[in-house]
């Protein structure tokens, strides 16, 4: 005899792993972007302070070429995709106003001009010292006469603090998040619907020869040789133009000599003798 046992547990259900959970940067949580932001304010501010000593130039861009204090300040942003113009009129308006005493790493300071009358923006720089710590410090690309180049300097305790303007934070809490957690779109790559083939018409092709061949080589008319010694014995034209006959005969050239040679006076001849 033999007997059938079932296998036990056969139609258990299968247990199913935990889904993992989803990391705070993706899903914009506030605990998330602020360390996000944190550590990118933290590494703007060293590649700016990487730049020190980068000669100033005007309307400069790159360190190869040089720096002018916008031109750093969007290098600097650029690396990190952060955009920002290329005119210190404009910083004034980018980002979020803080206050002087609330300033972070990763904020722009923007400042006047030298001149003493000047009210509107003609510096700026990056602040790099922690927030509420005095004196406020900044990496710029300095125009001056003695240090121009890429240096960092202070707030309190100089000029700058009067010629100081604003500050402007451009790094928010879940910008960094924000572009880390966009998807891109993969449900439209297979759902396209087939392209029906067009129909293709046969045309016949015709191999026939033409009735009548071009010949191999073309006739060459000839000129008889009379013509020819007619036209070389033949006599020069006369032209007549206004009034007077030319020749197709060349005339005799006169040399150099013979028209510097000075025309003979005539002798003056003998007074007649009168007979008394």
């Amino acid at each position: 005899m033999v007997v059938v046992v079932p296998r036990l547990g056969r139609n258990a259900a299968t247990p199913v792993a935990p889904r993992a959970a989803v990391p705070a940067t993706l899903t914009g949580l506030h605990t998330g972007a602020a360390v996000a932001y944190a550590g990118r304010a933290d590494s703007v501010v060293a590649f700016g302070l990487a730049q020190r000593g980068t000669p100033y130039f005007y309307a400069g861009v790159s360190p190869i070429t040089g720096f002018d204090c916008s031109g750093f300040i969007l290098y600097t942003f650029a690396r990190f995709r952060v955009p920002v113009p290329h005119s210190t009129a404009l910083l004034i308006s980018v980002g979020q106003p803080v206050a002087r005493a609330e300033a972070q790493p990763g904020d722009i300071v923007v400042f006047t001009g030298t001149a003493t009358t000047s009210t509107t923006p003609g510096h700026a720089g990056i602040v790099v010292s922690a927030r509420g710590e005095v004196p406020l410090r900044f990496v710029h690309a300095s125009s001056s006469r003695r240090e121009p180049f890429v240096k960092v300097n202070q707030v309190e305790g100089s000029d700058y603090e009067r010629r100081f303007m604003q500050v402007r934070r451009v790094l928010v809490p879940g910008t960094a998040s924000q572009a880390v957690a966009r998807p891109r779109p993969v449900a439209t790559l297979h759902s396209a619907t087939a392209v029906a083939a067009l129909p293709v018409r046969n045309v016949p092709v015709t191999t026939a020869k033409p009735a009548i061949a071009p010949p191999a080589v073309l006739a060459i008319r000839k000129t008889p040789a009379v013509a020819v010694a007619k036209r070389k014995t033949a006599a020069p034209v006369t032209k007549k133009k206004s009034g007077a006959v030319h020749s197709s005969i060349p005339k005799k050239k006169t040399t150099v000599a013979a028209r510097a040679r000075p025309a003979r006076k005539p002798s003056p001849k003998a007074a007649p003798t009168k007979r008394h």
